[in-house]
């Protein structure tokens, strides 16, 4: 088995300059990085909102916050750091403290050093136990839920979170392979799903299980409800021209967002034929990016992980009876 990697959390932030520009943190404001990482985004917004400003970090795993912390050591106390689910971000601000911000950042998905760690078990290319938890503290690991599933749950993930045209296949196949022993490792479960796809199948298109590991991961970790909870929190959070900026990696994450903003722009419920809106709700955003803003051609070659980068913006409008 590998051995646990050393190296640093090294973190380089996707869609960088649109993030920035979409999210205009500005000097004294108050941002939040929901997702910080290894702080490469964090450190730019920390340029911008210095003297008097402040940021928040959070991040739901530990190591990236280690990370964060040394990259951003510089500002001092204009970053606090947050150890911390953001499906939690209004209990979070309230309790630092804080009853609005300028402008909040979420980078989805799970980051290169996450994948790159062999113990961390998110990888399908290193042979590792079978973990896939960002948040070390949480009791539900990959091995968990393989191994004690339903086959007609696990089928259900595969296929929901993973997209995962054999789902069916490759849950029969964990539940008959865990009935002989206990699926401890990510080398298992990859020799698991390889023998579940058809040979022609697998020799077309990306490493055969990497659909799996993916919904695994969004599963163990919750991912898309938590995005589905955040982002109404985020909405209330802002203050009156405050910036949401959200970057998604695949289409599950990018269709929630887009649907949290649509919704908070045309929240109207009233029938089509209704000639005036009677059912008093009003829009809470503007939308900025009609279209997601995708990654360039440089960056894409430069960084892999942009090539499926979304990303996405609102900014926060007067409710009737709201102050400015």
């Amino acid at each position: 088995m590998d051995q646990p990697d050393n190296r640093p959390f090294e973190h380089k932030p996707v869609l960088l300059e649109p993030a920035l520009r979409y999210l205009d943190p500005r000097p004294g404001g108050v941002y939040v990085d929901a997702t910080v990482g290894g702080g490469g985004h964090s450190e730019q917004i920390a340029e911008r909102i210095a003297p008097g400003g402040l940021l928040i970090a959070i991040d739901r795993d530990e190591a990236a916050l280690a990370a964060a912390s040394r990259r951003l050591g510089r500002f001092g106390n204009l970053v606090r750091f947050v150890h911390d689910n953001f499906a939690r971000l209004s209990a979070i601000l309230d309790e630092l403290g804080i009853d609005a911000v300028d402008g909040i950042l979420f980078d989805f998905g799970v980051s290169s050093p996450q994948l790159d760690r062999a113990e961390r078990g998110f990888s399908y290319q290193l042979d590792a136990p079978l973990d896939m938890r960002m948040d070390r503290r949480s009791e539900t690991d990959a091995a968990h839920l393989v191994n004690t599933l339903p086959e007609a749950e696990l089928a259900r993930i595969l296929k929901e979170y993973g997209e995962e045209r054999w789902a069916g296949r490759i849950a029969r196949q964990i539940v008959r392979a865990r009935s002989a022993s206990p699926i401890t490792t990510t080398g298992q479960l990859v020799d698991i799903v390889k023998s579940a796809i058809p040979a022609a199948a697998r020799r077309q298109g990306p490493h055969p299980a990497k659909r799996t590991f993916q919904a695994l991961r969004i599963a163990v970790n919750r991912e898309l409800d938590a995005i589905e909870e955040a982002l109404p929190q985020a909405i209330a959070s802002l203050r009156h021209g405050g910036r949401l900026v959200a970057i998604s990696f695949h289409s599950l994450e990018d269709r929630i967002v887009k649907q949290a903003l649509q919704e908070a722009e045309n929240p109207c419920i009233c029938p089509p034929d209704f000639p005036v809106c009677r059912c008093g709700r009003r829009p809470s955003v503007r939308i900025l990016t009609r279209r997601a803003v995708a990654a360039s051609e440089r960056e894409k070659s430069e960084n892999p992980r942009a090539r499926s980068a979304k990303l996405r913006a609102a900014e926060r409008v007067l409710l009737p009876g709201e102050d400015e």
